[in-house]
């Protein structure tokens, strides 16, 4: 194998279903992007858009109703989704771990995290002596003060209690870390201390990272590529400063018209109007029609097809090719 490909995240046509009793909801729907050695891959969209779902199904902790029910997500060629219990034991956290959305509820609030730290580690085979060492390590690392380890959760700042996860997560020191919304509790003085935090340990260890987010300001500014969702597909796909410049999609265009710019002179900001469809009924054609304000007859009619504009940029969207002369 490549080598410079034994760390790369290779997601290929990934399904998956919530089974209701209303019906099928296809929460993720085809969706299919790379994460390669040092890179930021962002998702963005609004919430349900499927983007938790995707990173939950990349560890395989998805719980019933879901259901993965098709495609491959391939780390060094090798299948997770083919994986059985023992390889996944082991492939959690030595490969890929995860910064979790609510850091109190990823942390145990009865267990110091000095062994939550441990915890990992020792399940992976470190002896105490050395997974007591690499826990200050660890701290050091992310900016904690060593003592802390002594401390429960809820006598750590909201702050304190994200660098404490992200210190979990990269225990093993994986090549790669899945950060589902992990500032999205703090304030944006601890948000950005936390993200330059992250940035400086990306490229100090690097690991690449899948960053999920409904911010797209803050993955303009963090990602090397960002992929946007919306309704359990991908509908523009670009490197973060191209997609920054020269957004194509009406989805993508709203999405950062409802972030104002620190600079310049003020606009109203517009948003995005009506609401996210239901996927057990989602609408015909393009499932983002019903609140595109350059809907075509075509829209509501027939699915669009992915466009490559550019090798790295595609779009999905009727505007782009053929579909705008109907």
């Amino acid at each position: 194998m490549n080598p410079s490909n034994e760390s790369t995240l290779d997601i290929r046509d990934l399904r998956v279903n919530y089974l209701t009793t209303r019906g099928i909801v296809k929460a993720v729907n085809g969706v299919s992007f790379q994460v390669k050695p040092g890179e930021v891959v962002g998702l963005a969209g609004e919430s349900g858009s499927g983007k938790s779902t995707i990173a939950h199904a990349l560890l395989r902790i998805l719980h019933p109703p879901a259901v993965i029910s098709g495609g491959q997500a391939l780390f060094g060629g090798q299948d997770i989704m083919k994986m059985d219990d023992a390889e996944l034991e082991a492939f959690r956290w030595q490969k890929i771990s995860i910064v979790f959305q609510s850091a109190m509820n990823a942390l145990n609030p009865v267990m110091k995290i000095r062994d939550q730290l441990a915890d990992v580690m020792l399940h992976h085979g470190i002896d105490k002596a050395e997974a007591a060492r690499r826990s200050v390590e660890l701290f050091n690392l992310v900016g904690i003060e060593p003592a802390r380890l002594d401390s429960y959760p809820h006598q750590l700042s909201g702050g304190m209690r994200q660098r404490a996860v992200i210190a979990i997560a990269l225990a093993l020191n994986p090549p790669m870390l899945i950060m589902d919304e992990p500032t999205t509790a703090l304030d944006v003085v601890v948000q950005k201390d936390i993200l330059e935090q992250i940035d400086l340990l990306r490229k100090q260890l690097g690991f690449s990272i899948l960053f999920i987010t409904h911010d797209l300001s803050l993955l303009v500014e963090i990602s090397t590529h960002i992929c946007i969702m919306y309704a359990g597909e991908i509908v523009e796909k670009a490197p973060a400063r191209r997609l920054f410049e020269r957004p194509q999609h009406p989805y993508t265009l709203g999405l950062m018209n409802s972030f104002p710019s620190i600079c310049g002179d003020k606009q109203r900001l517009t948003g995005i109007p009506g609401s996210p469809p239901d996927l057990v009924t989602p609408p015909s054609g393009c499932k983002f029609h019903p609140r595109c304000p350059r809907a075509m007859n075509i829209c509501s009619r027939v699915a669009p097809v992915t466009t490559q504009l550019t090798p790295d940029h595609s779009v999905a969207c009727h505007l782009i090719g053929n579909g705008g002369q109907q």
